[in-house]
């Protein structure tokens, strides 16, 4: 990889002197027309590519029973535009990011037994809550310091749903100060907080399995609620987080090569290769849905299979750029009318035979989970009747945020963790 993107700096300087205006390839163009220093080959670029995550959802809804496709298929543009949203608001949230991958290596390795496969579990045992006296010392209450003692575990998992929980996903780190006291002095606890606040370590390295979850109860409570816009916004986001579920990729610290000097693998592995191959070569057919009995189970094998690939993606591709001809790994391309430089199609090619078709593989994988997430959630709403659904209309303030989120995302810059997209 490294040969590779020397040739490919030289590559840009001629290239440059010979078109005038001719950049390196990245599924995220436009952005980087607006914001050139992200036009390298260590850029971000959207996880899966915009088009693999548009195709994942599409051809989610034609793995439907017709009880559901009913509803779903005149929504089959829309549910694919908007498999992307949850990139764009990268660029509008800082919390978004971790929504998008998970750094397994840094828990240990497989099976990874003290990962607490349930969200509240988990959030409980990497949080920390702290309170200020009256004396204004702050003091940690909970967490990595001070254990939460056996015989209060029950209540203090019941305050951390009620009060925690809802604050992360609206980024609000403040707790209220009431509430606190009174699970202390009800526990014997000899402190009492004039504030309080709590301080989370799961975001640092990507919950995506866990954020599955939450939203699989999300979407079953909108189906329950016969909630048509919200059901296929949920539907839209869910697709795309199970998509980057499984990318090898996405669920490690070296997530772009970085460590292992292949910076720019993760466009190569997920966006260059299906957007060459895809429609032309791959089989879709991916069969009917199944119901998932244990959601969580289900997105953490999604997680822990993508792992299990990690070593194969990286190590095939290094191999491969020290034996494929140097001046046959970038070539010129074009792209919305601009010269770019991507990797071969002979390049591309050896390296999808190398790995034996996993992007083929794992983009049936998440086509099948997604419809399978979907069909899930309705049967467990008691199956509602889909023909009686309103046709969503978007509201004005959604049509504004819709715009500002264009907006931001047209600014180039990303919050939270930008390495990978």
């Amino acid at each position: 990889m490294q040969k590779l993107f020397a040739f490919y700096l030289a590559v840009s300087l001629l290239a440059l002197i010979a078109f005038g205006s001719f950049v390196p390839y990245s599924p995220n163009l436009q952005s980087e027309i607006r914001n050139p220093q992200s036009a390298f080959p260590n850029s971000s670029s959207p996880p899966w590519g915009f088009f693999a995550h548009k195709r994942i959802n599409r051809l989610a809804v034609l793995t439907l029973p017709p009880e559901m496709m009913v509803f779903f298929k005149p929504h089959i543009d829309w549910l694919a535009d908007h498999a992307v949203d949850p990139d764009m608001r990268r660029y509008a949230s800082k919390q978004e990011a971790p929504r998008h991958y998970i750094d397994l290596d840094v828990y240990g390795t497989p099976p990874f037994d003290q990962l607490p496969r349930l969200w509240i579990d988990a959030m409980i045992k990497y949080t920390d809550v702290w309170a200020t006296t009256a004396s204004g010392d702050t003091v940690q209450v909970f967490g990595s310091e001070r254990p939460v003692p056996e015989n209060l575990a029950r209540s203090y998992k019941d305050f951390f749903f009620r009060q925690l929980l809802p604050r992360f996903y609206k980024d609000e780190f403040l707790l209220d100060a009431d509430s606190l006291n009174a699970l202390l002095q009800a526990s014997g606890i000899p402190l009492h907080a004039q504030t309080a606040f709590f301080s989370e370590h799961l975001s640092e390295h990507g919950i995506v399995p866990w954020h599955l979850q939450k939203m699989q109860r999300d979407l079953t409570e909108a189906f329950r609620q016969r909630n048509s816009r919200r059901i296929l916004r949920l539907c839209a986001d869910m697709g795309h987080y199970i998509g980057d579920a499984h990318v090898p990729l996405h669920t490690t610290s070296n997530y772009n090569g970085q460590k292992t000097g292949q910076h720019g693998i993760h466009g190569f592995w997920e966006s260059r290769v299906p957007e060459l191959f895809a429609d032309e070569e791959y089989d879709f057919f991916v069969g009917k849905p199944v119901y998932i009995a244990d959601p969580a189970n289900y997105f953490w094998q999604a997680v822990f299979d993508s792992h299990s690939m990690v070593d194969s993606v990286l190590t095939m591709e290094r191999n491969l750029s020290r034996s494929f001809p140097s001046d046959r790994q970038m070539c010129p391309d074009l792209r919305n009318g601009l010269s770019v430089l991507a990797p071969c199609r002979d390049y591309a090619a050896a390296y999808q035979t190398a790995l034996q078709g996993m992007m083929e593989r794992r983009m049936r994988a998440a086509i099948h989970a997604v419809g399978s997430a979907w069909y899930t959630a309705w049967v467990d709403a008691g199956q509602p009747d889909m023909t009686k659904m309103d046709v969503p209309i978007s509201t004005e303030d959604e049509l504004k945020e819709e715009a500002e989120m264009q907006k931001m995302y047209g600014q180039g810059k990303i919050l939270g963790r930008p390495e990978e997209h």
